[in-house]
């Protein structure tokens, strides 16, 4: 997976601080990757912010923690490409000297991120509050508490962590991915932010890898209006154009302005719209925080 660099130093580090956030939070800088063992076999893995929050593993980890496939699979789709994968139950250990405890972890032929040996998102961590240090504070920066939701379900502690924004009367889940460089939307989402934000489609579409090394075509969608995250305000961003949704009902930039766009939602699982907040956005941002707890997500951005 291509890190965004501009919006995360070269280096990681992890450790339980008693500062503003807490004494029970951990804090997670640079690229989150940090040394882990499952089943006393040491691997890399990233805390990540936009994983799931089970573990996932790379083959060769999985192997060398001696992982059996087990009754429970999983599922990932990255817009109509599905990857399955096994899970097992083992003891995980993430961060230098943390005690192992047992969880379910899941493993696959194909790597999550080719930049460490498997990925893990907030929800998979013991401690009550993550916080993720993008850059020093910035001058004019602010602080606003969203709440927070998981992937629902029977399973949906394994799935990630999820920002709620209210968009149209219906709450839109966003992810927060400091290592992707752009902001991207599932078609169904490009169309509710289209419509609400006087938004248009401009440019061709473009091959974006999304995860598991799989690329999804993307269009540009310029908004009237900008839409507020938080303390960001978007106005502009990526659309992938047939992921849980269609986007050919957002209007071109070109488009006559008489021209009728006929649109439908009749049917449609709004949610499975999802909107990912990439490096662009995220350079003006100093920290994301989980609180598990209190079920908020807090993001600081000038």
């Amino acid at each position: 997976m291509r890190s965004a660099r501009a919006a995360i130093s070269v280096f990681a580090a992890i450790a339980l601080t008693g500062a503003a956030e807490g004494p029970e939070t951990l804090v997670v800088s640079g690229d989150g990757i940090v040394a882990a063992t499952v089943n006393d076999a040491p691997g890399r893995i990233r805390i990540d912010p936009a994983a799931p929050s089970m573990a996932v593993l790379d083959q060769e980890w999985a192997g060398r923690a001696g992982l059996r496939r087990g009754m429970v699979g999983f599922g990932y789709l990255v817009g109509p490409h599905r990857i399955d994968g096994s899970s097992a139950v083992a003891r995980i250990a993430v961060g230098e000297g943390a005690q192992a405890r047992r969880r379910r972890v899941g493993f696959g032929a194909r790597p999550f991120t080719r930049a460490a040996d498997g990925v893990i998102g907030p929800g998979g961590l013991p401690q009550p509050v993550i916080s993720f240090v993008l850059r020093d504070p910035l001058p004019g920066e602010r602080t606003v508490s969203l709440p927070m939701a998981d992937e629902g379900g029977l399973f949906g502690g394994w799935g990630g962590i999820y920002a709620l924004v209210e968009l149209g009367g219906e709450p839109l889940r966003i992810r927060f991915d400091p290592h992707h460089p752009r902001t991207l939307a599932t078609a169904g989402a490009g169309v509710r932010i289209a419509e609400a934000q006087d938004g248009t489609m401009s440019g061709a579409a473009e091959p974006v890898e999304i995860a598991f090394g799989i690329e999804r075509p993307v269009r540009t969608l310029r908004l009237a209006r900008p839409f507020a995250v938080g303390p960001l305000a978007l106005t502009s961003l990526g659309v992938r154009t047939a992921d849980f949704g269609n986007a050919g009902s957002i209007r071109e930039e070109d488009a006559d302005p008489d021209e009728i766009i006929v649109t439908g939602r009749r049917g449609r699982d709004t949610s499975r719209d999802r909107l990912s907040i990439g490096a662009d956005a995220l350079g003006r941002c100093s920290s994301i925080t989980f609180d598990k707890p209190g079920r908020a997500i807090r993001l600081t951005c000038a």
